[in-house]
C-alpha cells in the first residue's frame, strides 16, 4: 500500500523524523532492528547504560555479580536499621515515650506508610534529574544522619520523659516528640531515596539482550531479596535483644554506624556499576500525552483510519533521551490520539501539541499496571501487622529458651524471616526448575502467577492469626502462660506471602516498566506497602471508634481485654476478597507485549 500523499509530503516536513499512516509497518522495522542487534557479537551492553566515565558499559569490566554485591550490602545495611528501629518502635513509643498501645501502633504504621510512599519522591529525582545512583548516596547520607538523631534521642535523658516513679507517668513533652518524629522523618525520607533505585540499579547491571545476564538478572532479584531478609533478620534479633538487654543507645547506635560503612562500600563499587542516564520527569511525559490526547479528540481526531497519521522520530532511539522505541500496541486507543498528526504543514514538534509514538506507549505501560498495582494493595495491609499487634502478642506469650535465655518480643518476626530464609534458596534452586520442566518458562511460573500464590496464602496467615488470638484469650489469659510457637504458623505463612509477592512485584514492575520509567515503577509497588499502612491505620481508628473505643471496643489499651482476634477476622475476609478481585483483573491483563497472564518475563525486545 502506497503512502498517502499527505504522509509523502510529511517526510519532506519532518527531515529527522518519520510518520506512517498506521503502526502495522513500524512492527517489521522494530523486528529487523531487533534481529540486527542481536546478531552483533560484542562485549558491549546493548541498553543504554554507561561505566563511570561516562562510556558504553563493558561487559566484561562492569555490571554483573561483580557489581551486584556492593547494591546488596547497601540493602541489607538498610533492611537491618529500618527493622531495628520498626519492630521495637511501638515498645519504645510505650514505654519510653509513654504513648498508649493503639496510639503507639497507629504511629508506627504511619511512619512505615510515609517512609513508602515517599518512594515516589526518590524515584521522580532518580529517573528525572538524578539517576539511581547518586538518589542512592544522598538519601543514605540523609537515612544515616535521621539515625545519629535517634541514637542522640534515645541517649539525652533530656530528650525523652523522666523514669516514671507513681502514677500517672509524665508523658513527653511536646519537644521531645518533635524531636524523635524530625529523627523518623529523615530516615523515611532515606528510606524513600533508597527503596526504589536500589532494586532497579541492581537490575540496571544486567543486559536483557544478553540471555546469560538475563537469567541472573532474576537470580538477582531472588538473592536481593534474601539479602533483604538477612538484614531484618539481624535487625530483629541481634539489635533487638541489644536494646532490650544493652539499652536503646546501643540498640540504635550500631545500626548507625552499619549504615556508615554501608554508604562506604556501596562508593567503592563506583568502578563496577553500570549506570543509566536520568531521563527528564515521566510525570511531565504522561501529562502531555493526556493533554494532547484530550485536545485532539475535543477537535474529533479519530484513530484508526486511512487519513490518520502517528508520528514518531525517524531516529534509531526514540526523543526520550537515553530510552529505546516502543512498538504501537492497540490497547487504550484513546491516547493514541495525542501521536494522530493534525496539521501537516505544522513543523513545531512541541511535546504540548504532538506526542511520538514512544511516548504515547510509555504512559500505556504505566496505566497498564494500575490494577494490578490497585489489586494487591490490601496485602499490604496484613504485612503492617507484622510490626504491630504480631508483637504486642509475643510480648503476652512465654518466650523462654532455656533457663536463662528469653526471646525478645521484637525479634519474634525473626520466624517470617527464616522462613524466608529458607524458601528463596529452595524456590530457585528446586522449584524454578521443576516448574520450568512443567511449564516451559524461564521462571518456573509467571510473575503474576506468584503474585497470585502470595496472596492466597496470606489469606490463612491472617486465619492462623485470628484462631491462635482467640486461644491465647480464652485459654491462656494468664499472661506468659502460653508459648510464643503457637505464633509460628501466623509468621511463617505471612513470610511466604511475601516470598512469593514481594519477589513477583519486583519482577513483575520492573518487566513491564520502560527505559524512562524504571524507579517509579519500582516505587508504585513499594508504595503498596506505605499505603497498605496507612489503611491499617484508618482501619484501626474505624474499628476503634464504632466498637466502642480503647476504654470498650475491640482494641483497648490492654491486649488480654481486646477483641484483636475479631480484627485478623476483618483482614482475612479483605484478603480472601481481595485475591478474587486479584484473579479477575489479573486474567484480563495484557502485558506490553501482547500477553496475558502467560507473560513471559523478560521478552523486552531490543533496538
Amino acid at each position: 500500500m502506497e503512502k498517502p500523499e499527505s504522509a509523502a509530503a510529511a517526510d519532506h516536513l519532518y527531515d529527522k523524523s518519520f510518520i506512517q499512516p498506521s503502526m502495522e509497518k513500524f512492527e517489521p522495522d522494530y523486528i529487523e532492528d531487533n534481529k540486527k542487534v542481536g546478531s552483533l557479537s560484542t562485549s558491549l551492553v546493548s541498553n543504554g547504560c554507561v561505566d563511570f566515565r561516562g562510556k558504553v558499559a563493558n561487559k566484561e569490566t562492569t555490571g554483573g555479580w561483580k557489581a551486584s554485591p556492593f547494591i546488596i550490602v547497601n540493602e541489607v545495611a538498610e533492611r537491618l536499621a529500618f527493622f531495628a528501629i520498626a519492630v521495637n518502635m511501638v515498645a519504645y513509643l510505650v514505654f519510653e515515650m509513654r504513648q498508649s498501645l493503639p496510639n503507639a501502633a497507629t504511629h508506627v504504621t504511619d511512619w512505615i506508610g510515609a517512609a513508602y510512599v515517599l518512594t515516589l519522591f526518590g524515584a521522580f529525582l532518580a529517573d528525572a534529574y538524578l539517576g539511581r545512583f547518586k538518589t542512592i548516596i544522598i538519601f543514605s547520607c540523609v537515612y544515616a544522619v535521621g539515625m545519629v538523631l535517634l541514637t542522640v534521642s534515645a541517649s539525652v535523658d533530656s530528650l525523652r520523659p523522666p523514669p516514671c516513679t507513681a502514677r500517672p507517668c509524665n508523658k513527653a513533652t511536646d519537644g521531645q516528640t518533635w524531636f524523635l518524629y524530625a529523627a523518623l522523618g529523615l530516615i523515611a525520607l532515606g528510606t524513600g531515596g533508597i527503596k526504589p533505585c536500589v532494586s532497579s540499579f541492581g537490575a540496571d547491571q544486567f543486559d536483557e539482550a544478553d540471555k546469560d545476564e538475563l537469567l541472573k538478572k532474576y537470580s538477582f532479584f531472588n538473592w536481593f531479596f534474601f539479602g533483604i531478609n538477612i538484614g531484618a533478620l539481624l535487625g530483629i534479633t541481634l539489635l533487638v535483644y541489644i536494646q532490650d538487654n544493652k539499652g536503646w543507645t546501643w540498640g540504635f547506635g550500631i545500626p548507625t554506624v552499619v549504615m556508615v560503612c554501608s554508604i562506604v562500600i556501596l562508593a567503592a563499587g563506583i568502578p563496577k556499576y553500570r549506570y543509566q542516564k536520568p531521563m527528564g520527569s515521566p510525570f511531565t511525559r504522561f501529562i502531555q500525552v493526556i493533554v494532547v490526547s484530550l485536545r485532539n479528540h475535543s477537535r474529533g481526531v479519530e484513530v484508526g483510519g486511512q487519513a490518520a497519521v502517528l508520528y514518531e522520530v525517524k531516529t534509531k532511539e526514540s526523543d526520550i533521551v537515553g530510552a529505546r522505541k516502543l512498538p504501537h500496541t492497540t490497547q487504550y486507543r484513546f491516547l493514541d490520539k495525542a501521536a494522530v498528526v493534525t496539521d501537516l504543514e505544522d513543523n513545531q514538534k512541541t511535546r504540548w501539541r504532538l506526542c511520538t509514538v514512544t511516548q504515547v506507549e510509555e504512559f500505556k505501560c504505566f496505566v497498564r499496571v494500575l490494577p494490578i498495582w490497585a489489586s494487591t494493595i490490601a496485602l499490604s495491609i496484613s504485612f503492617a501487622q507484622l510490626s504491630t499487634f504480631f508483637i504486642s502478642q509475643a510480648a503476652l506469650t512465654n518466650r523462654k529458651l532455656g533457663p536463662n535465655f528469653v526471646i525478645p518480643a521484637g525479634s519474634v518476626p525473626l520466624f517470617s524471616a527464616i522462613n524466608a530464609l529458607i524458601l528463596v534458596p529452595i524456590y530457585e534452586k528446586s522449584m524454578v526448575p521443576i516448574l520450568r520442566r512443567r511449564t516451559g518458562h524461564h521462571r518456573g511460573i509467571t510473575s503474576l502467577q506468584r503474585m497470585g500464590v502470595g496472596l492466597f496464602i496470606s489469606i490463612f496467615a491472617l486465619a492462623s492469626a485470628a484462631l491462635v488470638e482467640k486461644k491465647r484469650r480464652d485459654h491462656y489469659p494468664k499472661p506468659f502462660s502460653m508459648s510464643v510457637f503457637w505464633l509460628l504458623p501466623q509468621f511463617f505463612l505471612i513470610g511466604a506471602a511475601e516470598v512469593f509477592t514481594y519477589v513477583g512485584q519486583l519482577e513483575f514492575f520492573y518487566d513491564e516498566a520502560t527505559d524512562g520509567t524504571r524507579s517509579i515503577s519500582s516505587a508504585m509497588f513499594l508504595s503498596e506497602i506505605g499505603i497498605g499502612s496507612w489503611l491499617s491505620t484508618a482501619l484501626v481508628k474505624i474499628i476503634e471508634s464504632a466498637t466502642g473505643g480503647e476504654t470498650n471496643g475491640w482494641l483497648r489499651g490492654t491486649l488480654n481485654k481486646s477483641k484483636l482476634d475479631y480484627f485478623y477476622w476483618i483482614l482475612t475476609a479483605i484478603n480472601a476478597l481481595n485475591f478474587l478481585v486479584y484473579l479477575w483483573v489479573s486474567r484480563r491483563y495484557k502485558g506490553r507485549h501482547g500477553t496475558g497472564i502467560s507473560v513471559r518475563d523478560g521478552e523486552e525486545v531490543e533496538y
